[in-house]
């Protein structure tokens, strides 16, 4: 039997399979009113609302030789899901847009549509509403909209790092970055799911690893935001296009010099990274690979409980140094790759 397209039923028809989907997303009683109307309602107790928005595209932001639509589903919800923990605020509600070609099968909409529920899940942020679109041949676009809400607490921005502060991350470095340049390479299995149990090998192991970090973002630590907030954390970033990229951009918004020690990174190279990929391979995709969806900040003090010290915040230009040196990469950008 061929497969059914968009083209082949109606946008309510693909509605009505869409919000069972999401149903078990939509009770927060944050939400005043969910799917279906013309716009959600979302209560803001704090009187801040924190707002974000990204979204992946089709052949761009991932590969359909990798990654299923449920990969990319839980993707897409959970880089949004860190920009509002980097802010230090609790995610409240997702808007959902897809943009497809009609030729798209309704299965791949419905197993996108269950990806994101799990991450939503995942992160008690309900969805409330969203878009449906058409696109051009081949193309698909998923975007997301994040609510938040500081709950009481205070927004952390980019620009409050001082001279003193030690820097510190929350989660894990380089491993998305390198699945990805191991499944650019042709290496590590396509199908997410297929059991890791059954892999002996250490080194097909360790690809394996990398490839499922890349084409699934989990353990995304949202819940440290809002409690780097409450410990006094003075600046915070989400690490979504390299740790030397993005904690560029805390260094030139603070006015302050960034002092990483090679020393403290290297310790995030172990493992799978200088196993499957080699020890410098390992370590310019610490500082370079992106989609980690870690968190960085900074701290006038102790850190709290979980946070990695890995340098310190001097005075000087807006600049990022290792042991002292510019490091000789950059990270990703999104027009020049």
């Amino acid at each position: 039997m061929t497969p059914a397209r968009l083209q082949d039923v109606s946008e309510e028809e693909l509605l009505r399979r869409l919000f069972p989907l999401f149903g078990g997303t939509t009770g927060s009683a944050e939400v005043l009113v969910g799917p279906g109307d013309d716009a959600a309602v979302v209560a803001a107790p704090s009187g801040s609302v924190v707002l974000t928005t990204d979204s992946m595209v089709r052949g761009r932001d991932w590969h359909d030789d990798w990654s299923s639509p449920t990969d990319v589903g839980h993707k897409v919800v959970a880089q949004n899901i860190a920009d509002i923990a980097a802010m230090g605020a609790v995610p409240t509600g997702l808007l959902v847009a897809l943009a497809a070609d009609p030729a798209t099968e309704v299965e791949w909409a419905l197993a996108l549509a269950e990806g994101i529920a799990q991450a939503a899940r995942e992160a008690g942020a309900p969805v409330i509403g969203g878009d449906l679109s058409s696109a051009g041949e081949g193309s698909i676009v998923v975007g997301i909209t994040a609510v938040g809400d500081l709950r009481g607490g205070r927004a952390v921005g980019r620009d409050g790092a001082g001279a003193g502060d030690v820097v510190a991350v929350r989660g894990s470095l380089g491993r998305s970055g390198g699945g990805l340049q191991l499944l650019l390479a042709g290496r590590g299995r396509t199908h997410r799911d297929a059991p890791l149990g059954d892999v002996d090998d250490p080194l097909a192991r360790a690809v394996e690893v990398l490839c499922r970090v890349h084409r699934r973002t989990e353990d995304v630590p949202w819940r440290a935001g809002p409690e780097a907030s409450a410990a006094g954390a003075t600046a915070m970033i989400d690490l979504s296009d390299g740790l030397v990229r993005d904690l560029g951009r805390v260094a030139r918004a603070s006015g302050v010099r960034i002092e990483l020690d090679g020393g403290a990174l290297a310790a995030f190279t172990t493992g799978p990274l200088t196993l499957a990929l080699g020890a410098e391979e390992a370590m310019r995709q610490v500082l370079s690979g992106g989609e980690e969806h870690s968190l960085a900040a900074t701290f006038p003090h102790e850190v709290p409980d979980g946070w990695e010290v890995i340098g310190v915040c001097a005075e000087g230009p807006g600049e990022v140094v290792v042991d002292g040196e510019v490091p000789p990469v950059s990270g990703w950008d999104h027009f020049s790759g």
